[in-house]
């Protein structure tokens, strides 16, 4: 293989990305080349449809340049470079404290996905929901910049962004987006309950449907020139409010 493709955690061959489906492991996606037998990769893309991993069609020159060592049989899959969790797994996990979440929606930088994993170590996020389709997965990208935090923090992927605000409001949590246009500055709000932060993308910020899916929108003041800051910025100065706003409500004054 080459250096990049042992760094990405690549399977080649039907077989072995058969085997890597059926055991479950977390794949970021499956690379197909162009014009491959479908009858003989079938089974593997109905494995990867089953499990809402996205298929990218490829050149075979492209799949030739990742493998070298190995025959790809016109197959490959890219393993994520941790292994994904439920949202179940990350509100069972922060039993018996209020859960704490940052929901991701179509953050596609993995430099943004990294520094928010470490700002979500640092707070005490119980865990950041991402989604399977136009979002960075967990690659080493994302795991260099989140300066190791990737491996203390869960990270769930669904499938739809939406309906994962409605399962977690239907289990008692807030969720509370960030948009430029809200009325309401993030520290007027109470943040200190059962919460899931919401954090849009570095182009569109919040889409349409998950922005009417939150109970409450807030925004971060804007005295200069620059419309909006960068989303792991954004990530970092909600998250730590939440933190502030639960050692005032049990309590105690925030560190100095």
């Amino acid at each position: 293989m080459t250096e990049k493709a042992a760094w990405e955690n690549i399977i080649a061959g039907r077989h072995p990305v058969k085997e890597a489906l059926a055991a479950n492991r977390s794949i970021n996606k499956l690379l197909v080349a162009k014009g491959a037998g479908s009858g003989a990769l079938q089974e593997i893309l109905n494995l990867a449809r089953e499990r809402g991993i996205p298929v990218q069609y490829v050149d075979r020159s492209h799949l030739n340049g990742l493998v070298k060592d190995a025959p790809h049989q016109g197959v490959v899959a890219v393993a994520a470079a941790k292994e994904y969790v439920s949202v179940d797994d990350i509100l069972a996990a922060a039993y018996p404290q209020d859960p704490f979440l940052i929901l991701l929606n179509e953050i596609t930088d993995p430099h943004n996905l990294g520094a928010i994993l470490r700002t979500a170590d640092a707070a005490g996020v119980h865990g950041v929901v991402v989604t399977r389709r136009r979002s960075a997965p967990l690659t080493p990208a994302v795991v260099k910049a989140s300066c190791g935090a990737v491996e203390y923090v869960r990270v769930a992927r669904v499938p739809n962004l939406a309906r994962t605000i409605t399962y977690l409001q239907e289990r008692g949590l807030w969720v509370v987006g960030a948009c430029g246009t809200a009325r309401d500055i993030y520290w007027d709000v109470h943040l200190d309950g059962p919460i899931a932060l919401v954090i849009g993308g570095e182009d569109k910020g919040l889409g349409r449907l998950v922005r009417e899916k939150c109970d409450q929108l807030v925004r971060l003041p804007m005295a200069g020139r620059v419309g909006s800051l960068n989303a792991s910025v954004a990530a970092a100065l909600l998250a730590y409010e939440v933190v502030r706003q639960r050692r005032r409500a049990h309590g105690r004054v925030p560190d100095r």
